[in-house]
């Protein structure tokens, strides 16, 4: 892998980039990518300080977020699609799942020393403003996502599908959209339920695809399926927790059934790619033994729970993200 060439000023760019999140931050917080008008009228319409918002709109359209007409902002054609409120594709909750983020990361040093996290788990532990930016945070990413990976993935002739951990059920949604002859159960914890059945009923599929609460660490899971998806769960969890989070899936499936892991997947030599180098920091931050794996340690830990034929789908996903899938041939 080609090691970036650093110079003074990238590096002193990079130390002050938060500034520029910030910014984004502040403005969907503020809703200003829904508004158009003066300064003065977007901070009438925000509630806001007539300079404090002057100073973030220009901030904004130095960004190329906003645009500039004589007095008058207004979002970009691009801002308008991803960051206004109104819009199908609206992408602030998982901006303000990163905003929430960003106290304990202004303290990732004290978590390296102590090894340990800072903050609690987002799907345990948070207030309820946090919670919802999670959950429809992880529902934002994966409609980015899951039209890529349904199309990949040929599920005929399998007829009920566990998305463990499936959180809004929006891969669920997916699959069933793709699959007219699917069912699936969405298994999460009880404070995802009204954020699943409302996006499930949003789609029209609420006498396809059902709820149900449970953990599954410490709680039995369903069984009876012939496909079962894990998406962005297992680097909750350090590898004993895998490892039982992988044999229960394995056990809620039928012999023959298939299993597919979605995850930031790290090179096998863990020096990159970026991203799932700088989640596993994440994790770190918030979880007592959650981090990113690489894929050799996934299969390996697939197999270890009785799948095989294991293939990476070919994909072209961000953030380093991959999906694993394989056949259940036994159980240990």
């Amino acid at each position: 892998m080609d090691k970036h060439s650093w110079n003074p000023a990238e590096l002193l760019q990079l130390s002050g980039g938060y500034w520029s999140t910030c910014a984004l931050h502040a403005g969907v917080k503020l809703d200003l990518f829904s508004h158009a008008g003066t300064a003065s009228e977007l901070a009438q319409a925000t509630a806001s300080d007539v300079r404090g918002v002057e100073m973030l709109l220009n901030a904004l359209t130095a960004l190329g977020l906003m645009e500039k007409e004589g007095e008058r902002y207004a979002a970009t054609a691009f801002a308008t699609e991803f960051l206004s409120r109104t819009s199908p594709r609206y992408l602030g909750y998982i901006i303000m799942h990163h905003h929430h983020l960003m106290d304990g990361w202004s303290h990732l040093d004290e978590s390296v020393r102590s090894g340990t996290p800072i903050r609690g788990r987002v799907s345990h532990d948070s207030n309820d403003s946090e919670r919802e930016s999670f959950e429809m945070g992880m529902f934002n990413l994966a409609m980015l996502n899951a039209p890529k990976i349904v199309s990949k993935v040929d599920l005929q002739g399998r007829r009920r599908l566990l998305d463990l951990g499936g959180g809004p059920g929006t891969y669920a949604i997916h699959f069933c959209q793709a699959n007219p002859q699917l069912t699936a159960t969405v298994y999460d914890l009880p404070t995802t339920r009204r954020f699943a059945e409302k996006t499930i009923a949003s789609f029209g599929l609420s006498d396809r695809i059902t709820f149900q609460e449970g953990d599954f660490i410490g709680d039995d899971v369903p069984t009876g399926f012939d496909v079962a998806w894990l998406s962005h769960i297992l680097h909750g969890e350090g590898p004993e927790g895998c490892a039982v989070t992988l044999q229960r899936a394995v056990a809620a499936l039928e012999p023959g059934g298939m299993l597919m892991v979605q995850e930031f997947i790290l090179d096998d030599n863990m020096e990159g790619p970026l991203f799932p180098a700088l989640f596993s920091l994440n994790m770190l931050l918030g979880t007592p033994q959650g981090r990113s794996y690489s894929q050799s340690q996934l299969e390996a830990m697939m197999t270890a729970a009785g799948v095989g034929s294991i293939r990476r789908l070919e994909l072209d996903l961000a953030n380093g993200s991959g999906v694993l899938a394989g056949i259940v041939e036994h159980r240990p």
